[in-house]
């Protein structure tokens, strides 16, 4: 069989209102414009999740297809000319260039993309994020391919038994590196738990089959300057040698904390949430995770199926939002505010530099 290409690729390119949604306008226009182009895509989907266009979409060209690629890069453009028109706060914000030079990445929008050989039976998760960053998926990418307490296939399943290949990637330095669980769990864990500066770039069986990919691209080193967070999106192939629907979503039943929140300088609850509860307004969030199951049959989409949508996560939202309470009385302190080398691409260091003649040596 023939493999299939499944595409992730989001942007920011206008709330409504300030930060909190996407207006439906720029749904309308996004699925006008891919519906144009449908020849060179066996299918699409267009989803929203905080002030994120998502465009989740197949075909048969392969990851990093210029063609693909320049495809949701006009989408975008053409999604912000709507924005502008109604005024929308921070239209095309993170579209970072004026024109597309022939790859997306590197130009604001996240990705994440697969290519592989449609099983017999393909169900996929689509996880995204809204205000926080890639390193949020570090935890939950773990706990589901590492992590028997949550992972049972890793112990009764023969074909999980030998563990999977992570491949970490250093976000300053630009560097991979490839680690193998359950032999190198602890320098893992060493890497990934600092998700500010490591984050899972893919997870793939000790075969070689790809099974999951996260978008990596963060904002401020591509920009130099604060833009907005990064609002990762990250997607998992489920069932048959891999992780289980159910394995796939257990880590989010206990929210852990990520960097992102209010202009991004906070820690916070990352909160399971169903799409339509997306919509993140207190102080800007919490920090919002939604996921979508589809069913790939032929290349088609079937879903999505909405699967923080159930009574099962209710607790988990209850938690998150009661450690959000705590943390909120914090306020400007640490560890609610992050710590200032955390802060470089912020807009604190212009407060910082009205200060410097005011120290006095000692």
């Amino acid at each position: 069989m023939a493999k299939i290409t499944l595409s992730v690729i989001k942007a920011d390119v206008g709330g409504f209102v300030g930060h909190s949604s996407v207006h439906q306008k720029l749904k309308d226009r996004a699925k006008e414009y891919l519906d144009d182009k449908k020849d060179i895509l066996t299918d699409y989907n267009v989803l929203s999740v905080g002030d994120d266009i998502e465009l989740i979409m197949t075909h048969r060209k392969g990851v990093n297809n210029s063609e693909i690629h320049q495809l949701a890069w006009d989408t975008f453009k053409s999604c912000t000319e709507v924005a502008k028109e109604l005024k929308l706060y921070g239209a095309g914000q993170d579209l970072l260039e004026d024109a597309f030079s022939g790859n997306i990445r590197g130009l604001g929008p996240g990705v994440a993309e697969m290519e592989f050989e449609e099983r017999k039976s393909e169900p996929v998760i689509i996880y995204m994020a809204d205000k926080t960053e890639p390193g949020a998926w570090n935890f939950p990418l773990y706990k589901a391919f590492a992590d028997p307490f949550n992972t049972i296939g890793l112990v009764l399943d023969p074909k999980m038994h030998d563990g999977f290949k992570f491949e970490i990637l250093d976000l300053r330095e630009h560097k991979t590196i490839h680690l193998s669980s359950p032999e190198d769990i602890y320098d893992i864990l060493l890497l990934i738990g600092s998700p500010g500066r490591y984050c899972v770039k893919s997870v793939s069986s000790k075969k070689g089959e790809l099974v999951s990919v996260s978008s990596t691209q963060t904002m401020n080193y591509i920009a130099g300057r604060y833009i907005g967070k990064d609002d990762p999106v990250m997607m998992i192939r489920t069932q048959n040698g891999f992780p289980a629907v159910g394995e796939a979503l257990e880590p989010f039943a206990n929210p852990h904390i990520v960097a992102g929140w209010m202009r991004g300088c906070h820690n916070a609850p990352l909160i399971p949430v169903a799409i339509d509860q997306a919509r993140p307004t207190r102080f800007d969030g919490p920090p919002r995770v939604v996921a979508a199951g589809y069913q790939i049959c032929d290349g088609k989409l079937e879903g999505p199926q909405d699967m923080f949508a159930d009574m099962a996560f209710d607790n988990a939202r209850k938690k998150g939002l009661d450690i959000a309470d705590t943390l909120r009385q914090l306020g400007p302190f640490e560890p609610h505010r992050l710590p200032l080398e955390d802060l470089e691409y912020t807009t604190l260091p212009l407060v910082l530099k009205k200060l410097e003649n005011k120290f006095i040596s000692e």
